[in-house]
């Protein structure tokens, strides 16, 4: 178990938190409020945003929990495998239309944030 890989893990995941819930979150609302949308599919919007965003929030703390109780390993496997998914996702999505999501940080911190945990248990 790698103490550091674990602890960048954590860093990646918690700063994604703090920028996709606050500074991503404003331009996306932004965004949302300028289209002609039903009041309710706004707020599910907003919802699922911060769905996301607390799934950082819980990968962050979890990928430090596990650095500093490395018995605990077992836990990052599940986060492991979502943040290398939603990476494949969003390069899947890019390269089939969606060119802009290649724009996006997404692939990549999610990407390297799964990288990292794995090196970290193993």
């Amino acid at each position: 178990m790698d103490y550091w890989f674990l602890i960048i893990a954590a860093i990646l995941s918690f700063a994604g938190m703090v920028f996709h819930g606050f500074v991503g979150g404003r331009i996306y609302m932004g965004n949302i409020n300028k289209i002609d949308m039903e009041p309710l599919t706004k707020s599910l919007s907003l919802v699922s945003w911060h769905v996301f965003t607390l799934f950082l929030a819980v990968a962050s703390f979890t990928f430090l929990y596990i650095a500093h109780m490395p018995s605990a390993y077992l836990a990052a496997y599940p986060l492991i495998a979502v943040n290398l998914l939603v990476a494949l996702l969003f390069i899947a999505l890019g390269m089939s239309g969606h060119r802009q999501l290649l724009t996006l940080p997404g692939a990549y911190l999610m990407g390297a944030t799964g990288l990292f945990a794995w090196l970290g248990i193993n």
